[in-house]
C-alpha cells in the first residue's frame, strides 16, 4: 500500500496591517503511511487583469541565466543543489515560491548536510536571531552572510539563516531529502525583510530577464531556470496572469469546476507554491469536490479514492483561461488506492480564503515567475509541460 512522505507546506507568512504574522496552522508536514491499513482490494500591487498570450522576449537569445537540476522523490518532494562558502559547501534545498528566506542547518540532524562557517573564508558574522513558526513548532537559528552559488550563478555576501532548531518540521525534515529552504517569493514576506538571492541576482544585473521557471518532472528529474525560460519544456503559448499581491506569487482565481459543476460562488485568490506538494482550498469546497470525484475522507483534511475508473475533470479558471486537471493529474497513485491530490485548508481573512496551486498543478503546467520590469508588473505564466 501507500508508503509516502508528503511534504505538504512550508512557510506562509500572512500580512496584517503591514506587519508580518505567521499562521501556525499553515505550512504543516503530513506523513502518510498506508502500510498495514485494513484496505480491501478495491509589497507591490497591480490592478491589471490582463492576460498575456505570449512571452515578450526571445527565450533563445538568453546568455545570462542559470539552470538547476530538480530531483524528484515520488512526485512529493522536488529539490536541487546550491553551495555556500569558500570552499563551497553543498546543500540540497527546496526552491520554495511560498517563502522568501534561505536557510541551512549548522548542527547535525540525521543525514542532512551541515554548514560550517569556520571553514569558509568568505563567511561574515551577523548573529541576529532568526525565527519561523511552523504548525508543529519552531524553526530557529541566527543570521550570517556568505557567498551563495546556484545554477552556475554567484551572489556575494548573501544573508541566510544558520538553523539549529528544526523540531517544527517534524518527520518531513527528519525523513526528507532536503537540507534547507531557498525562498523565491518576494522580499515583503521575508523574515526581517531580507533580500532574496534571486532579487539580488536581478539587482546585480546577472540575469537577462527577471524571471525564473520551473519544469517539475513526473517521476523523473526536472529543471529550474534562473533568468529565462526553456522552450523545450513546454508546448504552445505561455499564458501570463498578473500578480495581485507581490508578497506570495498570488493571482486571481475566477472559478473552480468539477466536471460541469461550479464549486466556487465568487472569485478567490490563489498562491502558486512550489513548496506545496498538493493543491489546497477551503475545506467545504474541497469536501464537495471529493464527493464529485468519488473520494472519501481519510485524515488531516486529505482524501482517498480508487485508482481505477473514471472521474470528472477539474478546471481552474485564471483570468478567463481554463487550466484542466484530469484524474491522472489529480491523484497520486500507489496500488488500488490513490490519494486525491486536494487537501482542505481554511486560511482566515484578510489573507484568505485562499487556494494553493502546488506541485500537482505545476507538474502539469510549466510555470514562469516574472518579477516584472518598469514596463510590466509581476506575473505568473503557464503552459502545458512537455
Amino acid at each position: 500500500m501507500f508508503a509516502r512522505l508528503n511534504l505538504i507546506l512550508f512557510l506562509l507568512p500572512i500580512l496584517l496591517n503591514g506587519e508580518m504574522n505567521r499562521i501556525q496552522l499553515i505550512k504543516q508536514d503530513v506523513v502518510q503511511v498506508f502500510n498495514g491499513m485494513p484496505w480491501n482490494n478495491d509589497q507591490l500591487q497591480t490592478k491589471s487583469n490582463h492576460v498575456w498570450q505570449s512571452f515578450d522576449v526571445n527565450p533563445t537569445i538568453f546568455t545570462n541565466q542559470g539552470n538547476v537540476i530538480i530531483q524528484n522523490y515520488q512526485n512529493a518532494q522536488y529539490y536541487g543543489e546550491i553551495a555556500l562558502g569558500t570552499p563551497a559547501q553543498t546543500f540540497v534545498v527546496i526552491f520554495d515560491t511560498g517563502s522568501s528566506n534561505l536557510w541551512v542547518p549548522n548542527v547535525k540532524f540525521g543525514h542532512h548536510n551541515v554548514y560550517h562557517h569556520e571553514s569558509s573564508s568568505s563567511y561574515h558574522s551577523n548573529g541576529t536571531i532568526f525565527e519561523i513558526m511552523y504548525g508543529s513548532g519552531p524553526v530557529s537559528g541566527f543570521l550570517s552572510k556568505d557567498v551563495v552559488a546556484v545554477g552556475g550563478l554567484t551572489v556575494q555576501n548573501q544573508f541566510f539563516a544558520e538553523i539549529n532548531v528544526t523540531k517544527g518540521l517534524g518527520l518531513a525534515y527528519r525523513m526528507g531529502k532536503f537540507d534547507g529552504i531557498f525562498g523565491l517569493a518576494f522580499d515583503s514576506i521575508s523574515v526581517d525583510h531580507l533580500k532574496t538571492p534571486f532579487h539580488r541576482l536581478i539587482q546585480q544585473g546577472q540575469l537577462d530577464e527577471p524571471v525564473f521557471a520551473f519544469y517539475l518532472g513526473n517521476n523523473h528529474p526536472g529543471e529550474l531556470t534562473l533568468g529565462g525560460i526553456d522552450p523545450k519544456h513546454y508546448r504552445g503559448n505561455l499564458t501570463f496572469v498578473s500578480v495581485s499581491s507581490a508578497t506570495y506569487w498570488e493571482i486571481d482565481l475566477d472559478s473552480v469546476h468539477t466536471g460541469p459543476t461550479t464549486m466556487t460562488s465568487k472569485s478567490m485568490k490563489a498562491i502558486v507554491d512550489s513548496g506545496t506538494s498538493l493543491l489546497t482550498g477551503p475545506k467545504d469546497i474541497v469536501k464537495a469536490m471529493a464527493q464529485e470525484v468519488g473520494a472519501f475522507q481519510f485524515i488531516n483534511g486529505e482524501y482517498l479514492m480508487k485508482c481505477s475508473g473514471s472521474a470528472p475533470n477539474i478546471t481552474f479558471t485564471l483570468n478567463g483561461h481554463g487550466f484542466v486537471m484530469t484524474k491522472d493529474d489529480y491523484v497520486l497513485k500507489n496500488g488500488p488506492i490513490c490519494l486525491f491530490a486536494f487537501m482542505g485548508l481554511d486560511i482566515p481573512a484578510p489573507r484568505g480564503p485562499l487556494w494553493i496551486l502546488g506541485d500537482v498543478f505545476m507538474r502539469k503546467y510549466y510555470t514562469v515567475f516574472d518579477w516584472g520590469t518598469q514596463n510590466r508588473g509581476p506575473r505568473v505564466g503557464f503552459a502545458l509541460a512537455s
